[in-house]
């Protein structure tokens, strides 16, 4: 596998039966975790997929963001573009900050082989949904910090081998 000089960090939400969206919304709203997403990732290099972005409707303050998507035409003004992870992690390399990946599940799950870490806020739901989370390997990770809050709880984890701690 390629390596990275940057750190892969996968920033999601996910409630108790894997859901993190119901098409394109994010079926809960929770005060104060957007709060937590925005401090995370400020100064960052932003990774979400086209139907993601386009939930979201703009670039985001504060943060480069890259758009995968596999139609080479389409562009947005202030993103970057590219046609898949492996470009996107390249593309990082030249930016100041880590790359967070955002989202969705297909874009979650192509970074998964080049993430050093995850930040998972467990959602206390259980709500209809039809896009979940992928599947990872819990021996590889190791939680290296959790957080409670009122309607989540966020765990910190760092992949053993390429481990940076995130929490930091």
């Amino acid at each position: 596998m390629t390596r990275f000089s940057k750190r892969c960090v996968l920033v999601a939400a996910v409630a108790e039966n894997g859901v993190i969206g119901n098409g394109p919304d994010i079926p809960w709203k929770i005060a104060g975790e957007q709060a937590e997403f925005k401090a995370l990732t400020l100064g960052h290099i932003l990774l979400m997929g086209r139907t993601t972005f386009e939930s979201i409707g703009r670039p985001l303050p504060g943060r480069t963001t890259i758009v995968l998507t596999r139609d080479p035409a389409w562009s947005h003004e202030g993103v970057l573009t590219a046609a898949s992870v492996e470009d996107a992690l390249a593309m990082a390399d030249d930016l100041p900050g880590d790359l967070m990946v955002a989202g969705g599940a297909q874009v979650y799950a192509a970074a998964m082989p080049y993430a050093t870490a995850q930040v998972i806020s467990r959602v206390r739901l259980s709500p209809e949904g039809d896009v979940h989370y992928p599947a990872y390997d819990e021996g590889e990770w190791t939680v290296t910090a959790t957080e409670s809050h009122e309607f989540y709880e966020r765990v910190f984890l760092t992949r053993a081998h390429l481990a940076t701690d995130v929490s930091d």
